[in-house]
């Protein structure tokens, strides 16, 4: 049996590494020439070469690199298998972090004081509370779950949103279009960690910008998308900053990366960019898990996390 570690845009000598360290009696390749013949079991992959995994006859399972499996089902020939999702404490702390520093730098005013540290001003501006101040989640899985307790944590009020009804402790929960408005409405930051699917494509267009809640103890709403690029439509969001609609915004995933050197928003004074960076896939902390799933599964055991097709996560 050979696991075929298929990946776009970056070196994946750290991840056949990671592989091989985990399961050292497992043949790993990285082109599927390499197998000699041998049947290639599973996948594990990151923006493969469409039709590639159509190719693999005996393969039983492919496993995602990254929490998101958008750059999965963008291959219209996959085969019939199950797809794996990763879901780890790692990339869950990794992203919760990211979450609550960019929500923090925008309550604390952050761009605001580096422009006058810029500029050598001296002036205190004023700070509401925490517990003034509701963050909005939209996408209450693995990661928005962790996310909202961290921030609770800190004092906020925390909402979230979701295709289907949700509990999570000390959360008010919305969800479905009928929610979709009174959320939004409430949000006075709101983070974005939607899956990419059909139905949330272009989510974060004018619509959701105009029903964000304007009146706000900061002085205007904040978005922090760390979800999808193919969430949001960015020349909507360039007007709403421009319009003063939005305040702030913090975009960590764009829908063409790396983002172009002529995009408007690496220089917007608005605008917080960080390069795909929020939750960064740590080949030694995922490979592991990778492995045992895949090892559980030879054993005749469930996967877990599958991706329902369907749903499209």
């Amino acid at each position: 049996m050979a696991i075929l570690l298929s990946v776009t845009g970056f070196d994946p000598s750290r991840w056949w590494q990671a592989l091989h360290e985990a399961a050292p009696e497992r043949r790993i390749v990285v082109d599927a020439s390499e197998a000699g013949g041998e049947p290639i079991d599973y996948a594990v992959v990151w923006k493969q070469p469409p039709g590639l995994l159509a190719t693999l006859p005996e393969l039983k399972a492919i496993f995602s690199l990254g929490a998101g499996v958008d750059h999965i089902l963008a291959d219209r020939q996959l085969p019939a298998v199950p797809i794996v999702r990763i879901v780890a404490d790692d990339l869950k702390e990794r992203m919760s972090e990211y979450v609550v520093w960019r929500v923090l730098d925008h309550f604390r005013r952050g761009r605001a004081y580096r422009q006058q540290q810029a500029q050598k001003i001296w002036h205190e501006r004023m700070q509401p509370a925490a517990r003034e101040i509701t963050v909005g989640i939209m996408g209450l899985g693995v990661l928005g779950i962790d996310a909202a307790a961290k921030l609770q944590v800190l004092g906020f009020r925390v909402s979230g949103w979701s295709r289907g009804e949700k509990r999570v402790d000390g959360v008010e929960t919305f969800a479905g279009s009928a929610g979709l408005g009174p959320f939004l409405a409430a949000s006075d930051i709101l983070v974005v960690l939607l899956p990419l699917t059909a139905d949330t494509r272009g989510i974060i267009g004018e619509d959701l910008l105009a029903r964000l809640k304007r009146d706000t103890p900061l002085g205007g709403p904040v978005l922090v998308n760390a979800g999808r690029g193919g969430l949001q439509d960015e020349t909507a969001i360039l007007a709403a900053l421009d319009e003063d609609r939005l305040m702030e915004a913090s975009l960590d995933v764009f829908n063409v990366e790396p983002l172009p050197a002529e995009s408007r928003l690496w220089s917007h004074p608005k605008v917080f960019v960080t390069p795909h960076a929020a939750a960064l896939s740590d080949p030694d902390a995922l490979a592991p898990i990778i492995m045992r799933q895949i090892a559980a599964h030879e054993r005749g055991e469930l996967l877990d996390n599958v991706v329902d097709r369907q749903a499209g996560y």
